[in-house]
């Protein structure tokens, strides 16, 4: 699974297995050094290479879909995903712990809408004004949070009526999230008005 919040594990991996490969060669194995060097240096290229994270879109067919419909999703992902980032940050910046649950279950949300997206890129545009206004201002809103929350003295009117718009953007993301799947089940209550039509017509029931 695409990890949308953060990238950089597979350099630290391949670093990791890199420094022990040295050791490994030159000393267990009996290798002169510069050789285990070499594999070492193999073997970091490889891991990172092989750890790397998919690109967007990768393994859809993009002919079937339109390369238009999977840029601008591919667009509208690649400026929104950032926003999602501030909000895990913000999370672990926020010392109150109602608020930090709530700031990363808006950072979830957003990262659902992402997977949904991808899996179907032509469902972007119902989606474009969380990805391109809420989801930015939630970040904003959070940050703002944490800025008042480290002041020696926080206004807690202020904290409270951030509370207060958290609480409302958390309804919005929960609306957009769900209108991605109420809009792959649109055909639903049709299909099942014509499946019972079929029933009642051939066995009278």
């Amino acid at each position: 699974m695409r990890n949308w919040l953060g990238n950089d594990g597979n350099w630290i991996v391949a670093g990791l297995a890199a420094a022990i490969t040295v050791p490994l060669l030159s000393f267990v194995a009996g290798m002169p050094f510069w050789i285990a060097a070499i594999i070492a240096v193999l073997v970091f290229a490889g891991l990172v290479i092989l750890l790397a994270p998919r690109r967007l879109f990768e393994g859809l067919d993009i002919k079937s879909i339109g390369s238009g419909r999977v840029a601008f999703a591919r667009d509208l992902l690649e400026a929104a995903v950032p926003f999602a980032q501030r909000l895990e940050a913000a999370a672990d910046a926020i010392t109150d712990r109602k608020t930090t649950t709530a700031v990363r279950h808006l950072a979830e949300i957003a990262v659902d809408v992402f997977r949904k997206v991808e899996a179907k890129p032509e469902s972007a545009n119902a989606v474009r004004r969380f990805l391109s206004y809420y989801l930015p201002r939630a970040a904003e809103v959070a940050e703002g949070f944490a800025v008042i929350e480290a002041k020696r003295a926080p206004d807690t009117k202020q904290l409270e009526e951030v509370r207060t718009v958290l609480v409302k953007l958390e309804e919005a993301f929960v609306h957009y999230a769900d209108s991605l799947i109420d809009e792959a089940l649109g055909t639903l209550d049709t299909d099942l008005r014509l499946i019972q039509a079929s029933l009642k017509e051939d066995i009278g029931r």
